[in-house]
């Protein structure tokens, strides 16, 4: 049976009753969320140019997809679980936050391989400060709307949870000790005598190394891929939503919208329940 997830800060009953007589649905209310469920096949095209025309997201599941079944969700950091793009924060220090900008951006398109504009961007930092680090976290960083209650109707529902990042493990780990979450992966920024050198320590976590990431968590759990949730916003994350069983478009690039599971534009990270079913207690 199609099910349609729909959610927003714009929806009302009213709307949600239109669009399911528009896609002949049964409705039911969640907390938050309407679901919406179909006799009959529902086109994605159809889903798709509702979408376009309405003020709130919706979203067709996959016709395989249980939410009941899932046991892992892995989020990417940077303008996904946070508000900012950690590295173009940390340049500003120095006074190159429009070529550092340019480069991300570029990279989240998909435009520019991620691994080599990773190295570009972090050797333009080179003699900053170790302690603006400390700076960009305690000043610039927050979380995104919703991020706390998305984990806490995870951790309720007994799902375990990944954060991996392109960016920088002095991030990472912080916002895994606050949020008490599960797993956290990123880069290691070399430091030597207090300032960053303009190197990675190690291996770059890329586009493969967030996929191995939650396949290394799937082994550990001796879960299959199908009961992972992976979501992200730029083209670097989709190699990861690809492995996983389903994944989420937050707040994202063309690019990935087009290749995800499902999208978010007009949620918080509180979204992320309603696709999965996860009523607030």
């Amino acid at each position: 049976m199609p099910t349609v997830i729909l959610q927003g800060s714009n929806l009302t009953d009213a709307t949600a009753r239109a669009i399911a007589a528009q896609l002949h649905c049964d409705i039911d209310h969640g907390s938050g969320y309407y679901r919406l469920h179909s006799a009959v096949p529902i086109a994605a095209e159809t889903v798709a140019a509702l979408r376009a025309t309405a003020n709130v997201d919706i979203n067709l599941l996959p016709q395989d997809f249980r939410p009941d079944q899932v046991r892992l969700l892995v989020t990417d950091m940077d303008s996904t679980l946070i508000n900012i793009e950690c590295i173009d924060e940390i340049a500003d220090f120095i006074g190159v936050k429009p070529q550092v900008s340019a480069i991300t951006s570029a990279a989240m398109r998909g435009e520019i391989n991620f691994e080599t504009s990773l190295a570009q961007r972090v050797a333009l930092l080179a003699g900053l400060r170790a302690d603006a680090l400390e700076h960009v976290y305690n000043e610039r960083l927050r979380p995104n709307p919703g991020a706390e209650q998305m984990i806490v109707g995870l951790r309720a529902r007994g799902i375990k949870i990944g954060l991996v990042s392109g960016g920088f493990t002095f991030f990472t780990e912080r916002l895994k000790e606050r949020f008490k979450l599960d797993y956290a992966r990123a880069n290691v920024l070399e430091i030597i005598d207090g300032h960053l050198t303009g190197r990675i320590l190690g291996d770059i976590t890329g586009a493969a190394g967030k996929a191995e990431f939650l396949l290394d968590l799937c082994k550990q759990l001796d879960i299959p891929p199908a009961q992972a949730v992976a979501m992200g916003d730029g083209a670097n994350d989709l190699e990861m939503m690809k492995t996983a069983g389903f994944s989420i478009a937050y707040h994202a690039k063309p690019t990935v919208q087009a290749q995800a599971g499902a999208v978010l534009n007009h949620c918080g990270l509180e979204g992320v329940l309603g696709l999965l079913d996860i009523t607030e207690s």
